[in-house]
This record gives structure tokens, sequence and C-alpha cells, in this order.
């Protein structure tokens, strides 16, 4: 499939009729699909959240971090009888690629073909991950403290945008004007340090497959099966490559988020608010974490 998939560049190129070749295309998404899916996307026990929580402390600093998620919208041509159901807020048609990265730019976990129009919030808490993780059918290790702390016993928590709700599994930003060097603005780059991952993990899935780059011209059906099979082989690949990529992203905007209309439980605060303390502890503070503009 090289680095994209247009079905007109295979039509011209092997001189074989449109329906035909999107026969073989899905096909083969398939086959590789099931093929890599496992490998890809391993069983997620206690063990493994372990081990991604341990690669969140060593690279980014931010304890008992299970993942960092974040919507990235697929161009798409208008799909049939579909009205503004695909239209985003950045006015094109898309489809809607909800994911959660681990500290080594790898997919844990990925939702895809969800109305362009819709926030990534509202699609994760439709997801069956969702229902799970509401449920405590996900194999997450129990609370532990912090580290360097004898207690409290923390959760460990997914993290987001200020998009995403607050709760005890989701850590988000504080919304609103933050000033400079606070215990809430020391939070909001820390947590916007650590979310970088998934937007780099973009990023690189970008850069490696051509339909992440334009509107891909398939049928809404096709182009969620790429969109899975990429995101395998982007996974295949990255196992394959090691870790070994050139952290060069700036983070910006943690000084104003937007307002938070969610109503978080007493007990999601009460954590985010004692991991904010942390950040400004001795055992929890890092040098760089008050070098940001």
């Amino acid at each position: 499939m090289g680095s994209g998939c247009d079905q007109l560049d295979l039509h011209l190129t092997y001189r074989i009729g449109h329906s035909t070749i999107g026969k073989i295309v899905r096909r083969v998404c398939r086959a590789i699909w099931e093929t890599l899916k496992e490998e890809s996307f391993p069983e997620l026990t206690e063990e493994r959240w372990k081990e991604i929580a341990e690669g969140f402390q060593i690279r980014s600093q931010f304890p008992n971090c299970l993942g960092a998620i974040d919507g990235k919208h697929v161009r798409i041509r208008k799909p049939r009888m579909s009205g503004s159901l695909f239209h985003n807020y950045k006015n094109y048609f898309s489809v809607v690629l909800l994911a959660i990265a681990d500290a080594n730019y790898k997919f844990i976990y990925i939702d895809v073909g969800a109305f362009g129009k819709d926030s990534d919030s509202s699609i994760f808490e439709r997801t069956d991950f969702y229902k799970k993780l509401e449920n405590n059918e996900l194999n997450i290790p129990k609370d532990q403290p912090l580290p360097g702390t004898v207690g409290p016993n923390m959760p460990y928590t997914f993290i987001g945008d200020e998009a995403f709700s607050l709760s005890r599994k989701v850590m988000r930003p504080y919304s609103g004007k933050v000033l400079s060097h606070t215990k809430k603005n020391i939070f909001n780059y820390r947590l916007s340090r650590a979310r970088r991952n998934v937007e780099s993990t973009f990023g690189l899935l970008s850069n490696k497959w051509r339909i992440f780059q334009k509107a891909t011209n398939v049928n809404l059906d096709l182009a969620i099966i790429l969109i899975k099979t990429y995101c395998a082989l982007h996974n295949f690949v990255r196992s394959r490559d090691g870790f070994n990529i050139q952290d060069a992203l700036s983070v910006q905007g943690f000084n104003e988020m937007g307002q938070d209309t969610s109503r978080a439980s007493l007990q999601s605060t009460q954590a985010r608010n004692k991991l904010a303390d942390y950040f400004i502890s001795d055992v929890g503070s890092v040098p760089w974490q008050t070098n940001y503009s």
C-alpha cells in the first residue's frame, strides 16, 4: 500500500477498475489488521499498566499515568446522505481517531469512525474502553503512594486536555486563567508536557502515512479500516525501531485553559490538588518545571 492509499492512483497505475481496487485494498487491510492487532495492541494486564506508568514517570516525570488521550480528525470525502454529521469545527469532513498513547509514542487503544462533529470527551465516554474503565474491568493497579512518599495512596489515571471531564480516572488541567509560577500553573505545565506524547504519536503517524495528510478518496468503511490498519502498522514499526526520537515539541497555551463546564466530584478534585501539591514539594518538583514561557 506504500505510504498511503488513493484508489485513483492505484486505478491509473495498475489499470484496474475502482471497485476491484477497493475490494483488494479491503482484503489486504483486513488481513494486516487481523495479523497485527494482538501484537500491536497486547492485552492490558496489570503488569502492562505498571510498565506504561513507569515509562511516563521516567520520560515525562508524571507519576501514576496510564496514558495520554486525544482525538485526531482524519479528512474524508463527505459520505452520502450524512448531512453535517462528519463536518467538524475546522470546516472540513472527517472521522475521529480517538487514541490513548504511551510514553514510547505507541497506541495503547484506538477508537475509529466517530462523527467529525462530536467532541473528544463525548466520543471517549461512548467507547467500550470507557465503560470498562468505569466498571473497573481493565486490570488497573490499585492506588499507591507517589514516588518518594509514603502516602496517601493516589489513583492511576489517564491524562487529557481541557476537552475532557475531570474524574478520578481522568486527569485534566485546571481551567480558566492561571497565574505564572503558581501551583496550578506548574501542574498544567507538567500535565501538558506528559500529554504531548499522544500529539507526537499522531505526528509520527501522519508523517509516515500519506492518508493522514489529505482527504482520502475512499468510502467511509474503507477509510475506517485503513486508519485502524495504519495504527497497527505504526505500533509494529515503533516496536522494531525502539525509542529513538528527539523530543522537540514545545507546549504552549497552558496559562489559558478553556472553562470547565463539567461537574467534577470532590474526590477527583482532591486527587488533582494533591498531585499539584506534590509537584511543588521537595520530592516531586523538577528543575525545569518553571522554565516555560
